[in-house]
């Protein structure tokens, strides 16, 4: 209390001199309009200040869930869309695919190897194995290579090894994709007939003659194209619709009747042999 009483006598004329600003301030902004209206218009514009920027913290914060929320709904229309026509045949033909999707996200990815691995943060645990398609929401992505409990190896479409059946939009011309490691933009389908009429800026997609990936699931556009007029096929230059150095979002595609589809394969190659 004693130490109270000296900080008052010590700086009682400061004090007195802070208090009387204060009574004058308020009395200066009651008696004249024009003060108050500055008053209440600078303390509005402190209180809208502070108003978003904390409105601005709470959206920063809340957008992870924001973007989970939209990556999910992305993923149930998808699943949706790649099985458009499928429910109506389902009663009269049990081969027919009912795809499933399942999201995810890239954790680590490469694109300047001859061979490039992408890794994901989905895994055994999430029913993924090896063989199962992945893409974005720009297009194919690669295939699943490798699982473990928590994560898996996606084998990117920019890999040497890679080979992907693919066709020219609205059409049933196709052949492979594949990748000869000179830019990670684009990559090159083949096997495409020399009598096949081909336009720069056509799209690629994804053909009916694989059992990894629905049919017309985009790829990128044709860039240029080459005759080899030894083998009377084409060589196209793909650009890709995903941007192979900026990747986040991921769906897996899951096709179970895949391994039906392989043993039935097996089996009828096994008896051409006999």
């Amino acid at each position: 209390m004693r130490q109270i009483i000296n900080f008052l006598i010590r700086y009682k004329t400061f004090l007195l001199y802070i208090l009387l600003l204060i009574i004058s301030l308020a009395l200066s902004v009651q008696s004249h309009s024009f003060h108050q209206s500055k008053f209440f218009n600078s303390s509005n514009w402190i209180t809208g200040s502070l108003y978003q920027t904390s409105f601005n913290i709470t959206s920063y914060f809340d957008l992870k869930e924001e973007n989970n929320k939209l990556v999910e709904d992305n993923k149930k229309l998808r699943q949706a869309l790649y099985n458009i026509g499928i429910k109506d045949t389902i009663a009269m033909d049990t081969t027919a695919i009912n795809y499933k999707v399942i999201s995810g996200q890239v954790i680590k990815n490469s694109y300047s190897n001859n061979r490039n691995y992408i890794t994901i943060n989905k895994g055994k645990k999430d029913s993924i194995k090896q063989d199962m398609g992945v893409i974005t929401d720009k297009g194919i992505l690669g295939i699943i290579e490798n699982t473990s409990s928590k994560y898996a190896s996606v084998q990117s479409v920019l890999n040497q090894h890679s080979n992907i059946n693919a066709k020219i939009k609205n059409t049933d011309h196709f052949g492979s994709l594949i990748w000869n490691a000179k830019g990670y933009a684009t990559v090159q389908l083949i096997d495409i007939p020399r009598l096949v009429p081909l336009t720069i800026g056509d799209t690629i997609v994804t053909g009916a003659m694989s059992s990894i990936f629905p049919e017309n699931i985009p790829i990128g556009t044709i860039k240029e194209f080459n005759l080899d007029t030894s083998k009377s096929f084409y060589t196209i230059d793909v650009t890709l619709f995903n941007d192979m150095t900026n990747l986040k979002n991921i769906y897996i595609i899951v096709n179970p009747n895949r391994k039906e589809i392989l043993e039935l394969e097996k089996e009828t190659i096994t008896n051409d042999q006999h």
